[in-house]
């Protein structure tokens, strides 16, 4: 059996492809490894796990940061996610002539509800491949959170879970803390 060949595609090409309108506006498609990738759906715990991240990390780090949510990042030649929240460099022009890189990125997070095999597979191995040094994975349902550190050509050489009961702080500001569970759904509702 003969394998076919894939020919993958650049960013600058998927770029060019954006531009032209080959994708609906409302099509939900980002570049992993050279392929065209749909996103899942949007549930609405993952939309509220994102937005109380961004509230937390927001009012923990003012002005240290910019927080981007569900925008682009360049990783390399072949690959441009769109992570649920990426946490990087504050930019004056916003990233609005460029999508940030691995050297302005200080956190890349994905909330799982439907996801977390790709997230922790596939997007951990490119954010790893790329020198994300902080990678972290929200796991909603299991009330988890996967930490992905000290990246190598191999993958994340680190990788703990903890639970809802755990505090967390960026790599690159370990003076802040905040508790896993701040990022989940309270446990009475």
């Amino acid at each position: 059996m003969t394998l076919l060949e894939i020919r993958l595609l650049t960013v600058e090409e998927y770029d060019r492809m954006t531009e032209i309108g080959i994708f609906d506006e409302d099509e939900r498609v980002e570049l992993l490894a050279g392929q065209i990738v749909k996103m899942a759906a949007k549930g609405t715990a993952h939309g509220a796990a994102i937005a109380r991240t961004k509230i937390l990390l927001d009012n923990r780090l003012v002005q240290r940061i910019f927080v981007r949510l569900q925008d682009p990042v360049r990783m390399n030649n072949y690959s441009q996610p769109e992570p649920d929240i990426s946490v990087v460099i504050p930019d004056p022009l916003y990233y609005e002539d460029h999508h940030p890189t691995a050297s302005e990125i200080y956190l890349i997070i994905e909330v799982a509800d439907t996801t977390l095999r790709t997230d922790c597979g596939i997007k951990a191995k490119i954010y790893a491949e790329s020198g994300i040094a902080d990678y972290w994975v929200l796991d909603v349902n299991n009330r988890q959170l996967h930490v992905f550190r000290e990246p190598s050509q191999d993958g994340y050489q680190s990788r703990v879970i903890l639970a809802d009961d755990a505090s967390i702080s960026l790599l690159q500001f370990p003076d802040c803390y905040f508790l896993v569970s701040d990022m989940l759904r309270p446990l009475n509702y």
